[in-house]
């Protein structure tokens, strides 16, 4: 296993990377014209940007309420994504938006630097009296990366000075030295934040106080006691009643499993992958690959969600996967793309980007409508009439069937997919001095310096929905550098070729490496086998047993009953059914669907008794042509049963 913690490559950033038109094109321009705009609407209708007046009769809000503790998060992920979509598309409208509420923060900061909309106002007597519930930390990260994305997008360094201080508060009341409280995040956050405030500014104490972050978690005494106690409480009065929940039950270094809050766990680890690469420890890196091991290979979704438990928003035990009560939040797999990411920066493997290609294609995009406006708390795998797996936080849904909703009481998860459609580009590209790894492929312009040379690559492709990509390379001069192309786990066969010439390259950790020294002009073609493949469940996995699913390159399909009728539990795809796909450019930005020959298997009587004696009823076999779409864009059109795992006779 390596572990090139010191010679790792780094992600090309956002301002290197132009998105001109393809999938991610359309959907940067829906979010930068339809979410970010919609976002807006609400943190101004519900009160949130009025909060940063400190005007305690500004907006309705509880005392110690976790939900209201936690608005300012939702404004620093707002600005976070319009950081994103500025860098992409300029508009002086919503930069004047964001600078308006920019003014806000500063004049709410406190003279310590301390910045926060609920404590000032309602319970001043308590600020940093809770590490383990109330958020603060959580808030002072979002607004920190809300900080940087914005500042690297218009050079304006006013919020970016402003977060400084808040976090110089921080680091002043928090730490192992005499004098300091020995905290850390209740719901991490702050801790990748800081590392990135650390990269952005070069202020070392931002690092060492994320690792001091990750290091003080779980170590006896814990800290979430000795609060407690200060509050007159006891920890049988917590009511997840473990600290599993926060992953702070045991010290990081000991700890083998992903436990608890799905959300918090992924924010976690991947701060601690941060820690681990920025300082070079091999230890935290082999932690962080003791829990990766377990959450893929035991607690993830095929749609690359995470947490089947509602009790907890997270980890129950390995292989339990229920489908229409899944959690499968939208921010835990946006959190693990997030890790994924920068395992891959500790690891170079090709097995982080997969799973962070699958969380991104469809346990997070599902989370967002296809207009934009509307969104997914939870994203279950199965949806029937009068099944709401959103239980409290979904409102009223339409016509008996989950349906997105505007907002949420807790609408974390909104902002949250809008700052990732909007820094797609950052996914895309890793590289070295003489490597480029190209991660993802979409239509983009990339922008290097290779040797000390400017190079640019333009890929054009249709991905995901085709399997051909092109990669032109140009430069003023030959270049000698390696182009590492990722070959995705779910693909079993590949072409290559450069200037029409066929490569008989192998990948080596899901990349296939060309070296060579490149001219202005050439050309590599990678092909990409996208057969319709039946995927199973493993033997462990109870509710999903004589069942497959439906996945074509990247994408999870799932059947919807505006295309293949009611009672899609009854629905089997026989195991010798040819399946086949096919673009249909009339249907949403124009997508790539599956169909085949399936039957609906069901007793043949209109009898309304609940059970019936088999020797008294025949079984019936409909034959139908069955069309399932990718699942990330299931309810958007006519309210209806959904269904990812599929009976099958084989």
């Amino acid at each position: 296993m390596s572990t090139q913690v010191k010679s790792s490559p780094h992600p090309v950033t956002l301002d290197h990377v132009k998105i001109p038109s393809g999938f991610w094109e359309s959907r940067q321009r829906t979010n930068a014209e339809t979410t970010i705009p919609a976002i807006h609407s609400k943190l101004e209708e519900t009160g949130r940007i009025d909060a940063w007046k400190l005007d305690p009769d500004q907006g309705v809000r509880e005392k110690r309420s976790v939900v209201h503790m936690f608005w300012d998060s939702d404004t620093g992920k707002w600005l976070e994504s319009v950081g994103y979509s500025l860098c992409s598309n300029p508009d002086p409208d919503l930069e004047a938006q964001a600078d308006a509420i920019i003014d806000l923060m500063e004049q709410a900061q406190q003279s310590d630097g301390y910045l926060n909309t609920y404590f000032p106002v309602l319970e001043p007597d308590m600020k940093w009296a809770n590490l383990r519930d109330w958020h603060e930390m959580y808030n002072a990260g979002h607004l920190i990366e809300g900080a940087i994305a914005y500042y690297r997008a218009t050079g304006k360094k006013k919020v970016l000075d402003v977060l400084a201080r808040f976090a110089d508060h921080i680091d002043e009341k928090f730490g192992s030295e005499d004098g300091k409280r020995h905290g850390y995040p209740g719901h991490p956050e702050l801790e990748m934040a800081l590392v990135k405030l650390y990269r952005e500014t070069g202020e070392e104490r931002y690092l060492n106080l994320a690792t001091y972050f990750v290091n003080e978690r779980g170590q006896e005494p814990l800290y979430f006691d000795i609060e407690a106690a200060e509050r007159g409480e006891r920890r049988e009065d917590f009511w997840a009643q473990s600290y599993r929940y926060c992953q702070a039950h045991v010290p990081i270094r000991e700890q083998t499993e992903a436990t608890g809050h799905a959300v918090r766990a992924c924010y976690l680890y991947a701060g601690i992958a941060d820690v681990a690469l920025e300082t070079g420890d091999k230890e935290l890196f082999e932690v962080s690959r003791r829990i990766w091991e377990d959450l893929t290979q035991h607690q993830m979704y095929i749609t690359g969600g995470l947490g089947p438990a509602h009790s907890n928003e997270g980890f129950t035990f390995g292989y339990d996967f229920p489908n229409e009560s899944a959690y499968s939040e939208t921010c835990a797999s946006i959190s693990l793309a997030f890790w994924a990411h920068r395992m891959f920066h500790l690891d170079q493997r090709g097995e982080y980007i997969d799973v962070m290609e699958r969380a991104i294609y469809n346990g997070s995009l599902s989370g967002i409508s296809y207009e934009g406006n509307e969104f997914f708390y939870v994203n279950p795998l199965a949806s029937y009439p009068n099944v709401d797996p959103q239980s409290k936080w979904s409102g009223i849904n339409t016509n008996n069937y989950y349906r997105r909703q505007e907002w949420f009481y807790c609408p974390c998860c909104p902002p949250n997919i809008s700052r990732l459609i909007g820094s797609i580009g950052e996914y895309t590209y890793s590289q070295t001095d003489d490597r480029v790894y190209v991660h993802l492929y979409h239509n983009n312009i990339v922008s290097l310096e290779l040797g000390g040379q400017a190079v640019q690559i333009e890929q054009k492709t249709a991905y995901p929905w085709d399997e051909n990509v092109a990669l032109t390379i140009q430069s003023d001069a030959p270049v000698t550098f390696d182009l590492a192309l990722r070959i995705p786990g779910w693909c079993r066969s590949f072409e290559l070729e450069v200037n029409g010439q066929a490569q008989s390259l192998q990948p080596e950790n899901g990349y296939v490496v060309i070296s060579r020294s490149w001219q202005a002009g050439d050309i590599v073609r990678l092909k990409l086998a996208m057969p319709v493949e039946r995927v199973l469940p493993h033997r462990e996995i109870r509710q999903d047993a004589g069942q497959i699913a439906l996945q074509c390159g990247p994408i999870i399909y799932c059947l919807e009953e505006v295309d293949n009728g009611p009672r899609l539990a009854n629905v089997v795809i026989p195991s010798d059914a040819q399946l086949e796909s096919h673009f249909e450019s009339d249907l949403f930005d124009g997508v790539t669907v599956i169909t085949g020959q399936a039957l609906r298997v069901e007793p043949d009587t209109e009898r309304p008794d609940l059970y019936v004696f088999q020797s008294e009823v025949k079984l019936k076999s409909e034959s139908f042509t069955f069309r399932a779409i990718p699942y990330f864009l299931w309810a958007n059109r006519e309210p209806g049963e959904m269904r990812v795992w599929i009976r099958s006779d084989g």
